[in-house]
């Protein structure tokens, strides 16, 4: 967490569908204080044992174009037939509270928060391997043949967005992965640019300026 009246940091994380950004996430999120998961809408619908206001803002796809329209989103876009956006009034409420915020997208809305000159800290997260990253999507048993096939072709392609981004971390396995993500949180809050002023208050207690 921030300083007194100090904006908190915006963190993003992408990957390709499948890798476990969002289970990572979630459990960066219970481990550090300070960092909020900002919280999707999307127009699809919940799958068994997802809550609205808890896992997504779930609503209509006539709602979500109207605020689309309307300037809502920091970031949105068309993935597989349904809309995913962040919130900016959302977003900016964490960001003007002092906290860190983390969002969960992929690289379409990775480019877009960056091309509205919005100061973000990415990290790409990757799977060990292709082959590791079909297992687990045929693992979820939640698609259908060509739906996995889809998602593999845009993973394909989203892989090499990685140089755009500050820090890769490969999702080997979920304890180690949380590890190094947790270390990057903890890096940038400790940066000069962020300490400077706490750090001047200790060197005036040595006669310092």
């Amino acid at each position: 967490m921030s300083s007194d009246g100090e904006r908190g940091l915006l963190f993003i994380v992408s990957a390709p569908s499948g890798t476990g950004k969002t289970t990572l996430v979630e459990r960066l999120a219970k481990m550090v204080p300070g960092l909020r998961m900002s919280r999707s809408y999307t127009s699809r619908d919940a799958r068994p044992g997802e809550l609205d206001g808890v896992d997504y803002n779930f609503i209509s796809r006539s709602r979500f174009e109207t605020m689309a329209a309307g300037g809502a989103f920091l970031e949105w876009a068309d993935v597989f037939g349904n809309y995913y956006g962040t919130c900016a009034a959302d977003t900016e409420g964490i960001l003007a509270g002092g906290e860190d915020a983390v969002l969960v997208i992929d690289v379409q809305g990775a480019r877009q928060v960056r091309s509205r000159g919005v100061a973000s800290i990415g990290i790409f997260v990757l799977p060990p391997s292709a082959s590791a990253l079909e297992q687990r999507l045929r693992g979820r048993s939640k698609d259908s043949d060509e739906q996995i096939r889809r998602r593999l072709e845009t993973a394909h392609a989203e892989v090499g967005e990685f140089t755009q981004y500050e820090y890769v971390v490969v999702n080997d396995a979920v304890e180690s992965a949380v590890d190094r993500l947790r270390a990057i949180v903890l890096a940038e809050r400790a940066r000069v640019g962020r300490m400077g002023e706490a750090a001047r208050g200790v060197i005036e207690t040595f006669g310092g300026k």
